[in-house]
Parts: structure tokens; sequence; C-alpha cells
């Protein structure tokens, strides 16, 4: 059994890196062949409580589609009101969550702009009323995932993370830059030290972490219980083995990409499949720079077996 690092209540986390939830991307294929490769969590796309609350076929695919193999995994939700919150993870406990994780960090403006994901951080008030709520709801774990603050002027971290923990949180993955810059700019990590040094519950890095050095550096310097990786997953998701992309073969590139598009035609419609797939085959062939015409003719292919065959000619096997 896995070493464990770090326990969300009384769930064991064993050894190994976060994958963050990334809307689009972090759906259980791509869950399952990151686990495989040595994600210790995971958790769900973003689920939208509206969209839960509504039966709306949108949350339905980041929800059903969960192999046994992925526990644990944190389901995130995100809303402007606690009671939007309450009600839509009543309806989300059938499939079987590990724990609920709180979004108060998406930048996206039709997020945040309405007071969801990082807009959260505008309202410590209601913060403390949804992890009161929640807490009280549910016997599974509530965490959250923040960014530092709106903007520079108004950093207001410690306070968040103190009302998350002083309300029943049980865990915070801190993605260290503000709600105005996006995914631009340095991330602190001293920021994530702060809220290490200052809480009991465990603290997850997050942040412009995109080699395996970087990770080390990260740990150190904050001593956070696991390092997030987002973004970098896609190019490298050798990462989660500790690897740099330049140390992966190309024959191990292409059985990685041939058992996650397996996993994708169990998941989706063939055709679905095909077109979902490009998005991550893009990012796994980056290091060879195909141009435009290239791109075109690889993803022309209308069958998963000739397009593997592209693949494999791409990367000279």
């Amino acid at each position: 059994m896995d070493t464990v690092q770090f326990r969300i209540g009384n769930i064991p986390v064993g050894e190994g890196l976060v994958v963050a939830p990334m809307d689009g991307i972090t759906d259980s294929a791509f869950r399952c062949m990151l686990h495989r490769h040595g994600a210790a969590l995971c958790y769900t796309e973003f689920i939208n409580a509206r969209d839960v609350l509504h039966d709306s076929i949108f949350f339905e695919r980041k929800t059903a589609q969960l192999r046994e193999e992925e526990h644990p995994i944190g389901f995130q939700i995100y809303d402007n009101d606690p009671m939007n919150l309450l009600q839509a993870a009543k309806k989300l406990i059938p499939f079987q969550p590990d724990f609920f994780d709180i979004n108060i960090g998406c930048s996206v403006a039709g997020v945040a702009n309405r007071g969801a994901g990082a807009g959260l951080l505008l309202d410590p008030d209601k913060v403390a009323e949804i992890f009161d709520r929640m807490t009280d709801a549910f016997s599974i774990p509530i965490t959250a995932k923040i960014r530092l603050g709106w903007d520079d002027r108004s950093q207001n971290y410690l306070q968040i993370a103190h009302l998350i923990e002083e309300h029943g949180g049980a865990m915070i993955a801190v993605h260290a830059r503000t709600k105005a810059q996006g995914f631009e700019g340095k991330a602190n990590w001293s920021a994530i030290r702060e809220i290490k040094d200052s809480l009991r519950i465990p603290v997850i890095g997050n942040g412009n972490v995109t080699r395996v050095s970087e990770i080390h550096k990260m740990e150190e310097l904050t001593h956070c219980d696991a390092v997030m990786i987002g973004r970098a997953a896609m190019p490298n998701p050798w990462l989660f083995t500790l690897r740099d992309r330049e140390e992966i073969s190309n024959s191990e590139v292409f059985d990685f990409i041939q058992k996650h598009f397996g996993l994708m035609l169990e998941d989706y419609p063939p055709d679905a499949a095909m077109i979902l797939f490009r998005k991550y085959l893009n990012q796994y062939l980056k290091p060879f720079a195909l141009d435009r015409e290239q791109k075109i003719q690889l993803f022309s292919h209308a069958q998963p077996l000739p397009l593997l065959n592209a693949v494999k000619t791409i990367l000279r096997l």
C-alpha cells in the first residue's frame, strides 16, 4: 500500500501529485490515465450547481462516468448561492464522491463576475455560510480551492483560509495567483507557505509547476502537503511519474496515447471520442512541432485505427 502523505478528514491520500480540476479536461478517461501514472488525488471537472439543480446534461457526464480506480475523488462544485451548493451536493451524493470541493478560485468572467468561483473571495461571510451549511449536512469532507484574492489590492487569502478551517473545511488547495492574474504572471509560492504555517488542515500548492525541479522547489519552499498540477498535465502527463517530457521515449508516448484513446472510446460514442481526443493528442505531440497542414491531415482521420497509424508515423515507430 502507498505511504500516506496526508488525510482529508479520515480519507488517506497516498504519496504523489494532485491533479487540478480542469473543465473540459479532467474527465474520467484522463483522470484514470494520470492515476495509473502516479497521481494521488483527482477532482472532477468543475460542476455548475445550477446544472445539477435543473438536471442539465452538462453535469451528468462529469459525474456518471466515474471508475472505481479513481477514488479518492472530489466533486468540485461552484455557485454564488450557499443553498444552491447545498441542494446540488445532495443530488450528487448518490454518485459517491469521497469529498466535495468548493470552487473559490475560477477566474473566468462568466463565473467570477456573478459572485461564484473567485467572486466568493469578495464575500467572506458567504464563504463561512457555505462551509457551515455543507459541513452540517454531510459526513464526507468539504474542501476548497482558492486564489490569493480578487486582485493585488485585495489579497485576503489568510482570512479566507482561516474561515474555511474554522467552519469545518478539511483541506485547502491554493492557486497562488489572484483572480486578476488569471493564468498569467508568476505564482506567489510564499503565500502558500503563509497559509500552510497558519493552518492545521492540509494545504495543497498550485501554480507555475511545469517541471520536476519545480515540484521539488515548491515542496521545499512552501512545506505544502502535496503539489497540484494543472495545465502542465496535458503536454506532460509523465510529470506524475516525476519525469520531464524530454525523458519520455516515443514508444511510451504512443502507449499512453493508445490507452487514453481506448478509455475515451469506452466513455463516448466513436465520433465524439475522435473529436474530444484532439485536444489531448495535440498536446501529447507538441514536442514534434507539427505545422498547420500536418495537423489538418492528422485530424482528418475519421476512424480510430487510421488515426493511431498516423500517430505512429509521426513518432517514427
